[in-house]
């Protein structure tokens, strides 16, 4: 067994630990919306849900340079985004949309993903997506590295409204098949994986 103190690993040694550790992960496909309008859209793995009662959904967005991500600086400006899970059939696309563009231009001119409107927020959603939730922001947090540098803004995301392909989705059981949604999950580096074969373990009473 190999002990590695985390004080004595570089960022660069830390985050390949971690990100090659703690797999699969869930890709947040989040759409945000700036003050001048301009719709970003962007995936981020450090994502899962906190809660059902309330419906929270929990993503950390690391800064670059000590600035706020784009996605960071507009949901704390506009206090809502749009969630989507990433899916086989559209994770080419949002694979593209990872680019660094030009300050006020869409990463969604990249792909051929398609805007839909909202029903609870003003961000619009991703048509293309089987399973979207639109959240209202319920809390906003910073963490720092030993030097006192913010590097991470952690959004915490309340669901409001979520919109769910009836192909997948079973509405008398309120059940979701992950064998249709196919969704797609980070590994480290370049990696990532589709949904393999799965297993029943019943809980002990």
């Amino acid at each position: 067994m190999i002990t590695l103190q985390m004080d004595e690993l570089s960022q660069k040694e830390a985050y390949q630990l971690l990100s090659g550790s703690i797999v699969p992960r869930p890709i947040a496909f989040i759409t945000s919306l700036s003050k001048e309008h301009v719709v970003n859209a962007a995936p981020f793995s450090f994502f899962n849900v906190i809660s059902a009662n309330p419906p929270l959904i929990a993503v950390s967005i690391g800064r670059r340079n000590g600035q706020m991500k784009d996605t960071a600086q507009h949901i704390t400006d506009r206090e809502e985004f749009v969630v989507h899970v990433s899916d086989e059939d559209i994770i080419q696309d949002i694979n593209e949309t990872a680019a660094t563009l030009p300050q006020g231009e869409s990463e969604l001119n990249q792909t051929r993903l398609h805007q839909v409107k909202s029903t609870a927020v003003a961000v619009p959603g991703i048509k293309e997506a089987r399973i979207r939730f639109e959240c209202k922001l319920e809390k906003h947090m910073t963490f720092q590295n030993d030097e006192g540098d913010i590097t991470v803004d952690h959004i915490i995301g309340r669901v409001v409204c979520a919109h769910v392909d009836k192909a997948v989705y079973d509405v008398e059981k309120g059940y979701v098949s992950t064998k249709l949604l196919k969704p797609v999950a980070r590994l480290a580096g370049n990696d990532y994986a589709r949904l393999g074969e799965s297993f029943v373990l019943k809980r002990p009473e």
